[in-house]
């Protein structure tokens, strides 16, 4: 019997994230607005995911408002290639700041661009926010 392929708007391909979860079960509550991140990782995957799915409202909703530029524009062409977590220091649910260092790889007009940085978050009233970023060689 054929499987039946299933399609982005059903959330039942893999995350963008590379968590291994499907989108539903991973960055999409977030990124639909149903629910919020519970630690600073968990925002950092949706926010990579909303970079490669161009929600820069998204993005800007969840920057932290004292560093937040007014406008977002995402580049068109670039192809997100990948996420990679290295690691984490705080920014567990219970935490009040936390930071995350990743390596996030892309293309733009075949150029490929690695972003290895250590973002920091702060949240604010239950809620995650990145406030800015230290890039690593």
């Amino acid at each position: 019997m054929a499987r039946r392929k299933h399609t982005s708007r059903e959330g039942n391909h893999h995350c963008h994230c590379g968590s291994g979860l499907t989108r539903e079960h991973c960055c999409g509550p977030f990124l639909d607005g149903r629910s919020i991140p519970q630690t600073a990782e968990a925002l950092m995957r949706s926010r990579y995911t909303a970079f490669v799915e161009g929600r820069a409202d998204y993005l800007l909703d969840t920057w932290h408002p004292e560093t937040r530029p007014e406008v977002l524009e995402l580049e068109a062409k670039q192809q997100w290639l990948g996420l990679s977590i290295r690691a984490t220091s705080g920014g567990g649910p219970a935490d009040e700041n936390g930071e995350v260092e990743f390596v996030a790889r892309s293309r733009v007009g075949g150029k490929g661009i690695r972003l290895h940085e250590r973002s920091h978050f702060l949240r604010i009233d239950g809620r995650w926010y990145y406030v800015d970023g230290d890039f690593l060689v």
